[in-house]
């Protein structure tokens, strides 16, 4: 069973920014990027990376986990048991995704760079992204080569392939059985050089905007 796709990620963008009393060029003012590319991430002609994810859920007070909420699943789009499964996924934000999620349940995220997020779980009232994250080759948490930061305490733990973590002014390359742990207000950036897909376990807590 394939990974349950997520609606428009840039959809939920817009409704938060409308929201949010926020002008196009005043999100893109505080992400730090144009309004030209706010403008085609929220008409899905262009998809964040990782980095620009967090700054725009930062600037509008939202969480990452609220973009995985499945709403209004299409007949044309979501077929048979993946079907069911978005139906199962219900737009409340404090539903829990467990205990057991399988793999043809899993909402995924599609981010620029190469990057894909996979829902594992979520128990409500917690804080926290609990994610299976892929770096195909060539993948970087940011476009631009800049380092990010965000609230929140980082663990990792990559399954396969290799990545390379920019943490501060230092460089190390995780390998297979490669655990990482910091505060992710530490600046830092992914970016898998080799080729081979970078797969692993990541898990954000306190990553609450409120």
């Amino acid at each position: 069973m394939s990974p349950v796709a997520v609606p428009p990620v840039g959809a939920r963008i817009r409704r938060a920014r409308l929201e949010s009393g926020l002008s196009l060029r005043a999100l893109a003012r505080e992400v730090g990027v144009s309004a030209s590319l706010v403008s085609q991430i929220e008409t899905g002609k262009s998809q964040p990376s990782v980095s620009t994810l967090y700054a725009i859920t930062t600037a509008l007070g939202i969480s990452v986990e609220s973009l995985f909420e499945a709403r209004e699943p299409a007949a044309a789009t979501v077929a048979g048991a993946a079907l069911h499964a978005m139906a199962a996924f219900a737009a409340d934000p404090g539903r829990r995704i467990g205990p057991l999620v399988t793999p043809g349940e899993r909402e995924v995220l599609e981010l620029d760079s190469g990057v894909v997020w996979e829902r594992l779980g979520h128990v409500p009232g917690t804080d926290a992204d609990f994610l299976l994250v892929t770096y195909r080759p060539g993948g970087s948490s940011a476009t631009s080569g800049g380092l990010m930061r965000h609230a929140g305490t980082e663990y990792g733990y990559l399954t396969s392939g290799e990545l390379v973590l920019t943490l501060g002014f230092e460089e190390r390359v995780l390998r297979p059985g490669d655990a990482v742990c910091f505060e992710s207000t530490t600046p830092h950036r992914y970016r898998n050089d080799g080729a081979e897909p970078a797969v692993g376990v990541w898990f954000v807590a306190g990553r609450s905007v409120q």
